[in-house]
């Protein structure tokens, strides 16, 4: 049963009820106006933290002055009742719009989506990312507006590490990969939970879905997703190629911030009506085939009026002075072409094309560079494969294929190993073609994540499996390679551990010295780089309910 009454406001309905709250419609018992009021539940006020994240989403609200953002009216406290109001909107929630009409028109999630990149570009201007952007935090008003809406587990990033505690929050749908890890987020956080909004407007469904929250979250930080367009064929590829982006698992690849976002959004809307005015005004039907033109005397002028109205329009249109055949007539610019003529004629008897020999030797010499270093350069392997390799095996595959073969093969493996990353067997870089390949990238996998015994194991195994195994000599090598590596490092990993070791014995004196800020700060550093290793779990998760522990002590 809802109450009767919150501060100043008399309570006449209950409008939904999240993690952080239960939001009543009511209205100003002195003024008459419409608000919506957000309650904490009594059984979160009695804890110092949650009332502090309350307050913050207060602030968080505060800060942001938007029209696309709920505007915060007041806040305050009844009795043991934590509460504040904002403005209501009469309308839905983007849920609810989709649960009726299952798909939204690419046009009005392009309109959408750009009121929620105004809004983001607001709450990340002030340091505020929202952390759950999802469909019910989304309201759709009367007149086609937007609203944002539910800033209950944003991380204001200039206030304390309320939120940073290393644990998930927000709803495993439209959660970003890294914050499906418990990692820090970002604004580009927020992007990826846009994106995902924007996929289901557009298909019906989220990008990921499964039977648990488990498998949900492991498919946003490993999985791939149907592109849109296979589900939506007649949206525009520009679009789905936006969203796929937003969806890119590599925070450093999806689109800069919400601003660009936006302007990217209306560039396609251009893009759209310029194709469309080009295809009714270029002569041809929308299919691409030749006009019709109908000599009935009835239904316009004859044969003969109609020749001669052509032939007088071709000759018009080629008497039509044209910017080109104006600028060509300008004697100066023809003194540049020549200039420019001249010049390039210089520039190419001065440095002739290479021969093939030296495209070769070119090669040659970027692998060896390669070979010295502790990570290949992924530029130095491109240029060595796309300028000189490639076209030596398009020029004369025969003479240049056993020449070329073995360097190509290595950097094969070097792109497989560019697509083995700390977040996961990546779908960037080349996919394995075998077995030899795919064992490969997953031994390169469990190192990158920082489990050099598993890495260890798989890579003795496939050393074994190789050995004597025709034409895959190249991978063998690397394994090895990999594996000497490895073993050079296990005195960095127990350096590893002594430094862990001290350093949450050093936290442990700090708060018994009653010092919590200090331990706090050695505890979130403990979690930030130590998280990635398997072998240090225990550790980590000790630091992180010792934060909690501290948090609730001392919020």
């Amino acid at each position: 049963m809802h109450p009767t009454r919150v501060g100043p406001y008399l309570i006449e309905r209950k409008i939904g009820a999240g993690g952080m709250g239960t939001v009543y419609y009511g209205r100003h018992e002195q003024t008459g106006d419409e608000a919506a009021i957000k309650v904490l539940p009594a059984s979160l006020a009695r804890e110092e933290g949650f009332i502090a994240r309350f307050g913050r989403e207060i602030d968080a609200m505060k800060k942001m002055a938007n029209p696309h953002i709920v505007r915060l009216a007041e806040s305050g406290v009844d009795g043991e009742t934590y509460f504040y109001s904002m403005e209501y909107i009469d309308g839905e929630t983007l849920t609810a719009r989709l649960r009726r009409d299952r798909r939204i028109d690419w046009r009005e999630t392009i309109d959408i989506a750009m009121q929620l990149c105004s809004a983001l570009k607001a709450a990340h201007d002030t340091g505020i990312i929202h952390r759950d952007l999802k469909p019910s935090n989304i309201l759709l008003a009367e007149g086609g507006t937007v609203k944002l809406t539910d800033f209950g587990v944003a991380q204001v990033f200039a206030g304390t590490k309320l939120t940073a505690t290393g644990g998930i929050i927000g709803t495993a749908e439209f959660m970003s990969p890294e914050q499906a890890q418990g990692r820090r987020t970002n604004k580009k956080s927020d992007l990826y939970s846009l994106g995902a909004v924007m996929y289901v407007m557009l298909t019906g469904r989220p990008p990921f879905s499964g039977k648990t929250t488990l498998e949900v979250i492991h498919k946003h930080r490993y999985g791939r997703f149907d592109r849109p367009r296979m589900i939506v064929p007649d949206m525009p590829h520009w679009l789905d190629e936006i969203v796929c982006q937003l969806l890119e698992k590599d925070p450093d690849q999806r689109v800069a911030d919400a601003y660009v976002l936006s302007k990217k959004l209306q560039e396609i809307l251009s893009k759209v009506e310029l194709s469309t005015r080009d295809s009714s005004t270029d002569g041809s039907n929308y299919d691409g085939s030749a006009p019709t033109i109908s000599l009935d005397a009835e239904e316009g002028p004859g044969a003969g009026t109609l020749m001669r109205d052509l032939l007088r329009a071709e000759v018009e249109y080629a008497n039509k002075p044209s910017p080109f055949r104006e600028l060509f007539n300008n004697t100066w610019v023809l003194v540049a072409l020549l200039a420019l003529l001249v010049i390039g004629g210089f520039l190419w008897f001065r440095n002739p094309p290479l021969t093939s020999d030296q495209k070769f030797e070119k090669g040659v010499a970027i692998m060896e560079e390669l070979a010295e270093m502790e990570r290949p350069d992924r530029i130095l392997w491109r240029t060595a494969r796309d300028d000189y390799f490639l076209p030596l095996l398009d020029e004369d595959p025969e003479q240049w294929e056993q020449r070329v073969g073995t360097y190509l093969d290595t950097i094969r493996l070097y792109e497989i190993e560019s697509g083995a990353t700390r977040r996961g067997l990546s779908t960037k870089g080349t996919v394995p073609s075998n077995d030899a390949e795919r064992f490969f990238k997953i031994a390169l996998h469990y190192r990158g994540i920082g489990d050099d015994a598993a890495a260890r194991r798989k890579l003795s195994a496939l050393i074994a499996i190789l050995e004597g195994q025709p034409g895959h000599e190249e991978i063998r090598r690397r394994a090895t390679e990999v594996l000497g590596e490895l073993d050079a490092q296990d005195s960095e990993g127990a350096d590893r551990h002594a430094l862990l070791d001290q350093a949450m014995k050093q936290a442990e004196e700090f708060s018994a010295n009653g010092d919590w800020q200090a331990a706090r700060r050695i505890w979130l550093g403990v979690i930030e780089w130590y998280e990635p290793y398997p072998d240090l779990q225990d550790q980590v998760e000790h630091a992180r309910a010792k934060l909690r522990e501290e948090l609730s002590l001392h919020p």
